[in-house]
């Protein structure tokens, strides 16, 4: 069995989380035996049984596959698709409804809709992005398989440690993590946060707003950049008094399962992937605008996480391997794909 992983967004230009998800699965499946390699698109002589695509692969490039008895497995992330709201899934379900039945196959084919009833099978993260899938791109149910992002090994590891007095929030610093908004409902309601994360660029606006903020109140915002070493992350959750991710978008958040390996209690973004995903061991923010609104839930959270229940303990990559190995087994013997 040899994979083929091909990735839509090069990690050179925005590395995080889907490029640490493929790195960590490809090394996961070749310590279970299995072949795992990057398509390289220069080499013509390159052979696998499979490729994984993390993306949406153009309808095209699966038919070429399909000539080349070579397996397709999309996995795409459904980030904003799975924060809309009921009408605006309902919406633009109807739109491709009426685009499908109503305009040329191309105009349609333009979507990438199509590539997730070509494929042979297709992986979601959590059963929310599963149902998408199937409501919003008229997948095949059968062929949707859950496979959750795993955990590395240093997060069950690390000890346990009395909690201390600050929550973390481990998170890039950019307009969807909401960094900014939390520091400010952090600084309303007098509540000390520990920021761990880079932003994408040292002179991006919103990621000065937030750097600004945290000099001129130290009390209640802590940073001090990023922190790479995997072990002294784990640390930092342990000694977490919780854990807090409040953006507006997610797919499945890597920082909150590496959170909840070192059963640091949870405060999500209520929306359906967080619930989807968690539910012993969390609370749940609605995103809003108001920083008093997020203030009260932040203080609320920071009174209740000491009694709050350990959340469940999520995969590790070795595991989620084996869950693709047999996914890929599947494929490969000639199912699901109708």
């Amino acid at each position: 069995m040899k994979i083929l992983f091909n990735c839509g967004l090069p990690f050179a230009l925005a590395h995080g989380g889907q490029a640490i998800q493929l790195e960590r699965t490809m090394a996961a499946l070749a310590q279970i035996g299995v072949i795992a390699e990057p398509l390289r698109w220069w080499d013509a002589a390159q052979t696998g049984d499979l490729i994984h695509y993390a993306g949406i692969m153009p309808l095209e490039q699966i038919h070429f596959a399909r000539q080349k008895k070579i397996k397709v497995v999309i996995a795409n992330l459904l980030t904003a698709q799975g924060s809309q709201n009921a009408l605006q899934r309902g919406v633009r379900r109807a739109f491709r409804w009426g685009v499908e039945h109503f305009t040329p196959r191309l105009v349609s084919q333009s979507f990438g809709w199509e590539s997730y009833r070509s494929a042979d099978a297709l992986i979601a993260l959590t059963a929310w992005e599963k149902h998408l899938m199937e409501y919003k791109f008229g997948a095949t149910p059968e062929k949707v398989f859950v496979v959750a992002n795993g955990v590395e090994d240093p997060f069950f590891a690390a000890p346990k440690m009395p909690r201390g007095e600050w929550l973390v929030c481990t998170a890039t610093i950019t307009e969807r993590k909401r960094v900014l908004e939390l520091a400010q409902a952090a600084v309303a309601a007098q509540t000390p946060v520990w920021i761990i994360g880079n932003a994408y660029a040292a002179n991006d606006a919103y990621a000065e707003k937030f750097f600004a903020l945290a000099r001129v109140n130290p009390k209640f915002i802590r940073y001090e950049g990023g922190v790479n070493d995997r072990v002294a992350l784990a640390k930092i959750y342990r000694a977490a008094r919780g854990f807090v991710l409040l953006s507006n978008m997610e797919s499945l958040s890597l920082s909150a399962l590496e959170a909840a390996a070192c059963e640091c209690p949870l405060l999500l973004s209520d929306l359906p992937w967080a619930r989807s995903a968690f539910e012993v061991g969390t609370q749940f923010c609605p995103v809003t605008d108001s920083v008093a609104r997020t203030a009260t839930h932040l203080k609320i959270f920071y009174a209740d996480a000491p009694k709050l229940p350990v959340p469940p303990r999520p995969a590790n990559w070795i595991e989620i391997a084996g869950q693709l190995k047999d996914v890929y087994t599947q494929v490969l013997a000639g199912g699901p794909r109708a």
